[in-house]
């Protein structure tokens, strides 16, 4: 005899079908196109800042210091790091705060500041950026592997590493946290038998490392300048990329976590990775970690080399497919979801890689540099001064295009007019100051401008209407 299913009985089954997708839905959600809700806002300050650690351990910044000593002294490179660090770890706590309180990406935060069509202007940067960093970085891999296993064609490894990190963005923030937790230790281990073998290694410069300084070369002065503008090119990046994944910090974690997630990575990356690349650059007379890694640890060095740059373009690839996915979304209204972004991205990096693009990464990077460290200028000083100081425009960033202009002068002419005149300095059509500072003055010139316009068009163009339906918890100001 068939059992009747009642009202109350019906709607169990339907509670514990809900409970059964949850967790798949909440694995794959990365909420590219509005705000974090408080109730999945879960991770804590910890997990977060090893989530960046992927950027952090990138041996690009080995390289980074490496050229920067032995072309510029290992003095001059060490100061530029320290400059680095403050700057970066200033603008990153600030924008880590903003993300973390809004429980939004600095793609979503730029809506309203810019304009929906105008913020397309960031996500497209920010898109770029990525893509060409996760050529640039699988390029690195891809030369040791090479360089260890000479028989294997090149364009063969660049295929498979470009396609690995592909699958291992599947399923969002919570597989990074993962994959970032499993790998740091063995990087850890790998990290210290580099430095013990370097010990071991009879070093071609006889003094001491850090007083290491090429030939007519002085402590300061454009040397000095010089290292600035190298570090310049990803600064704006390193204080930027945080947002993706601080959206997911728990409230309570706020306070702690905008001064970790914005220093700890920042300190490690342009301290403790730059600070060895320096005294690796030195002691082995080499500035190219994919060959000075593999000298000293063998095929050690070879998979040492392969964990760095998988958990760095994991990281580059999935900050890369938000912004795409909020470009498309706000210029066409195309949302074919986060995984097909992965593939895209991951598509045109291999093509790059395949084409020899990343020989002329260093045109690239000084654009991206200059425009980064803008961007972030234009956030932080429209958070912290029209908003907050001079309480022009809504205390609240609104995402939803219903709820926003077009276009919104502010930010959209705050971007392009310091970054144009910046990208003009930094390809030295402006004096040689200039061209190693352009991205700091760039952003200090559109600070300025933030408020400026702000205070001429009265906030205006912050939002079409008032939103009545954002938590209080989540004003910024």
């Amino acid at each position: 005899m068939r059992s009747e299913i009642t009202a109350d009985q019906e709607w169990t089954k339907k509670e514990i079908d809900q409970k059964k997708t949850a967790p798949r839905k909440e694995a794959t959600n990365d909420y590219s196109f509005d705000r974090v809700p408080r109730e999945e806002r879960k991770m804590s300050w910890l997990s977060i800042t090893n989530i960046t650690f992927g950027i952090a351990t990138a041996i690009f910044y080995f390289q980074m210091g490496s050229v920067m000593a032995l072309q510029f002294g290992a003095v001059n490179a060490l100061i530029s790091a320290g400059y680095a660090i403050v700057v970066a770890g200033v603008l990153g706590s600030i924008i880590v705060y903003l993300s973390a309180k809004s429980g939004m990406n600095v793609n979503l935060l730029s809506r309203g500041g810019f304009g929906y069509i105008g913020a397309s202007l960031t996500s497209l940067i920010y898109a770029s950026n990525f893509i060409m960093y996760c050529a640039f970085e699988g390029m690195i891999l891809v030369s040791a592997v090479h360089a260890y296993f000479p028989a294997i064609p090149l364009w063969l490894l660049i295929i498979f590493f470009g396609s690995i990190v592909i699958p291992l963005n599947w399923f969002g923030i919570k597989q990074l946290d993962k994959l970032q937790k499993w790998s740091l230790p063995l990087f850890g281990a790998f990290l210290i038998a580099a430095i013990y073998m370097a010990f071991n290694a009879t070093s071609v410069y006889e003094g001491n490392f850090w007083a290491y300084m090429p030939e007519g070369v002085q402590v300061g002065g454009t040397a000095l300048l010089l290292c600035i503008g190298m570090q310049h090119g990803i600064m704006g990046l390193t204080a930027l990329i945080a947002s993706d994944y601080a959206r997911f910090l728990k409230p309570k974690d706020i306070k702690i976590g905008s001064i970790a997630i914005g220093f700890i990575p920042q300190i490690f990356c342009f301290g403790v990775m730059g600070g060895l690349g320096i005294w690796f650059g030195v002691t082995l007379g080499e500035s190219n970690p994919g060959v000075y890694i593999v000298l000293l640890l063998g095929l050690g060095g070879v998979i040492f080399t392969m964990l760095t740059q998988v958990r760095i373009n994991i990281t580059n690839i999935y900050s890369s497919s938000l912004s795409l996915s909020s470009f498309f979304e706000n210029m066409f209204r195309f949302t074919p979801g986060r995984r097909f972004w992965i593939v895209v991205s991951g598509v045109i990096a291999i093509i790059l890689m395949l084409g020899g693009i990343v020989d002329h990464l260093g045109t690239a990077m000084t654009f991206q540099g200059v425009a980064l460290m803008t961007w972030a200028a234009v956030l932080v000083a429209d958070a912290l001064i029209v908003k907050r100081l001079l309480k022009i425009g809504p205390r609240y960033y609104e995402a939803r295009q219903e709820k926003l202009y077009k276009w919104n002068p502010v930010g959209v002419i705050s971007l392009l007019v310091p970054s144009i005149l910046g990208t003009i300095a930094a390809l030295g059509y402006m004096g040689l100051f200039l061209q190693s500072t352009a991205a700091f003055f760039s952003a200090i010139l559109a600070a300025i401008m933030t408020v400026a316009l702000a205070v001429l068009t009265k906030g205006r163009y912050y939002g079409d209407r008032e939103s009545e339906d954002i938590p209080k918890e989540d004003y910024v100001a």
